[in-house]
């Protein structure tokens, strides 16, 4: 066995070592990349977060709608018939009551134009509020219904 006497001398041990200047700014770099993927994998479960209750808000607005499409004119028309706020779950199915509360309201009135056909339309406006850890969250969606809609075809 041949001992190579060159990396065996003091002079090229102290060489080869790596100084406290370079391991600190080799840790400062390990730590900033391995921070900006820890907020960079935050922030896309946040975004997937936000983006999966924009879709249930939408879900929510669009059952609204849906339903008082199959209402006749005069319950659309009647006072009280159609409850005017309401509240709903993130998940429904849900056996406890944990988890995101959607509070929605619900407006039914004239149409904002005149025409000739404008007493037999009505304006319907769905409104949901939320709240994203401490960011308040809303969305609106409005639509028109007629009196000879959809809900003639039905029965």
């Amino acid at each position: 066995m041949k001992i190579n006497q060159v990396l065996s001398s003091p002079k090229r041990r102290l060489q080869a070592a790596f100084s406290l200047v370079e391991v600190t700014v080799g840790m400062a770099i390990v730590a900033t990349v391995g921070g900006a993927l820890m907020t960079g994998i935050t922030q896309g479960f946040f975004c997937m977060q936000m983006a999966r209750e924009n879709l249930r808000a939408t879900q929510i607005m669009l059952e609204k709608v849906e339903t008082i499409r199959l209402y006749n004119w005069d319950q659309i028309n009647m006072a009280g018939f159609i409850a005017t706020s309401f509240t709903n779950r993130y998940d429904p199915n849900s056996t406890n009551s944990q988890g995101l509360k959607y509070t929605g309201a619900m407006t039914i009135s004239d149409v904002p134009f005149s025409t000739s056909y404008s007493t037999n339309m009505k304006q319907i406006t769905v409104t949901l509020n939320w709240t994203t850890g401490q960011l308040p969250r809303t969305r609106s969606f409005t639509t028109f219904i007629s009196r000879d809609g959809l809900q003639n075809y039905v029965y």
